[in-house]
């Protein structure tokens, strides 16, 4: 068949360990036999991040936000063991963190579920979404090793000279402080962008947060959201028959696991991302879940929800055959590529990315899958554990005759 052409190119940004060595196992099998991919590559890799300073996640978040559209690998959140194993001069911040942060998205991550594959809470029919607001809280946070008795404060100035001073606490003994912040401006665009997705959708969206406890803080969120709904958004959702409500998160949890699911979940950073990794576990496997930031401007940025696959990037350094799961990546991939259709007018490029994922979906229906997916198997046909790379030419099989 002709190649699918492209007329914009998407930014690539490649990452870390064994996801990097799937990145490129889908692009040649995947993607390059059936579609001149034009991008624009930036090497997120943590010797490359290392070798700029960072500078190259910048360059990729501000290319996003040229370009319209990105898909990223995983990449690695280096700690101290990271930093003495990769020689580096700093423990880097996660890349993730610098891209969502300069583009002021939201996160949106579903579970992509199969029959033979049920979800561990029964009564779950329906992908749940989580929506993480992607900036400040705990990973813009100053912190700070208290090494002995002392006075904590909270203190700010105004430009205007008006001062706020609070005693955090009085220690008497070592121990340790952390101040976070947030902005109207970034919770405003969360906002928006959690209504317009469930618009967009048409699925329920639910908010939540703790501002019985935090009365200044979460509530702060809570006003936005509800203020942002009443001005801007209440009437086009009782016309498109979907409902938003607030409830504190605890009450959420609750509600949850007693759900069908078919809906979106709107949380803070830190709550985002705990609640999606139970999510996508309680649905089937971190490997099964589509990640999606999207910024007020609509830019895109496509990626996989988990992270690099250390263990079995070590195997594979040693010249042992993987079963690693690459659906998540894959879907970025076909997520990335449909966007760009969709923006450009390539019909075909959509058609594409409709069709890999089906055959994705098809071959692990039919028994073919790694071997993260052979122990949740309640399918009908016995379950065949097969390397990444035998899967993905499993899929490229069905690809090959969906596209005729």
């Amino acid at each position: 068949m002709e190649k699918i052409k492209m007329t914009t190119p998407l930014v690539e940004m490649d990452g870390d360990e064994m996801t990097r060595i799937l990145w490129k196992q889908i692009k040649d099998e995947l993607i390059l036999p059936f579609v001149e991919l034009k991008t624009e590559y930036y090497d997120l890799g943590l010797v490359h991040r290392e070798e700029t300073k960072d500078q190259v996640t910048i360059d990729a978040a501000n290319a996003n936000k040229k370009y319209g559209v990105a898909v990223k690998c995983a990449t690695i959140t280096p700690n101290a063991q990271r930093v003495k194993e990769y020689n580096l001069s700093q423990m880097w911040k996660s890349p993730n963190g610098t891209i969502r942060a300069i583009l002021d998205g939201t996160v949106f991550r579903a579970p992509i579920m199969v029959k033979g594959i049920s979800p561990v809470v029964k009564t779950w029919k329906a992908p749940i979404t989580i929506a993480r607001h992607a900036f400040g809280d705990v990973y813009r946070a100053t912190e700070y090793r208290v090494p002995g008795p002392g006075k904590a404060e909270l203190v700010y100035t105004g430009e205007d000279g008006t001062t706020f001073r609070e005693t955090v606490y009085d220690f008497e003994c070592p121990g340790v402080l952390q101040g976070q912040f947030n902005k109207d401006s970034s919770i405003r665009s969360f906002a928006r962008s959690c209504f317009q997705y469930a618009l967009d959708t048409r699925q329920d969206l639910w908010f939540s947060t703790k501002d019985t406890i935090s009365k200044q803080y979460d509530h702060t969120f809570k006003d936005i959201f509800q203020e942002i709904y009443e001005a801007e958004y209440r009437a086009r959702f009782e016309a498109a028959g979907i409902t938003y409500f607030y409830t504190l998160i605890d009450d959420a949890v609750a509600r949850v696991i007693r759900s069908r699911g078919g809906f979106i979940w709107a949380c803070k950073n830190y709550d985002g991302d705990v609640m999606s990794d139970m999510v996508s576990t309680a649905f089937g496997s971190l490997a099964m879940m589509t990640s999606v930031l999207v910024s007020p401007e609509g830019n895109y940025e496509y990626e996989a929800a988990h992270g690099t696959v250390t263990r079995h990037y070590y195997k594979y350094l040693k010249g042992e055959e993987t079963s690693t799961n690459p659906v998540a990546t894959l879907f970025a991939w076909s997520g990335a590529l449909r966007k760009r259709g969709e923006l450009d007018g390539l019909d075909a490029l959509g058609t594409y990315a409709d069709a890999l994922e089906a055959a994705t979906i098809e071959t692990i229906e039919s028994g073919v899958m790694t071997g993260d997916l052979c122990a949740m198997w309640e399918g009908e046909v016995p379950a065949r554990k097969v390397s990444s790379l035998e899967f993905l030419r499993a899929i490229r099989e069905r690809l090959e005759q969906k596209l005729g």
